[in-house]
């Protein structure tokens, strides 16, 4: 499968998951997402967000850009999966 094959398919599951999401489910994945991205900031530095930011409407993405927005398609689901099934416990 292709990289921009696997990047659709996280794409389309994280959507679907966000439409099945409750508000809180969301915000809770917003807060444990910036929780990661703070702690990896304090070990290795900022991140270029604005490099970042800029991929987002890109309309011919290189390989490494659909590797790289695989993988964060791929952490938001797992993310958003773990809070939406933690059904009956204590939320942070």
């Amino acid at each position: 499968m292709s990289d921009f094959a696997t990047f659709k398919q996280y794409y389309n599951l994280a959507d679907h998951l966000i439409q099945k999401s409750s508000k809180d489910d969301v915000a809770e994945t917003a807060r444990l997402l910036a929780m990661n991205l703070a702690h990896y900031q304090s070990k290795y530095g900022a991140l270029p967000l604005e490099e970042t930011l800029a991929m987002i409407g890109i309309e011919n993405p290189n390989d490494d850009q659909i590797q790289l927005l695989s993988d964060a398609m791929e952490i938001l689901v797992g993310v958003l999966g773990n809070v939406v099934t933690r059904v009956g416990q204590e939320k942070h």
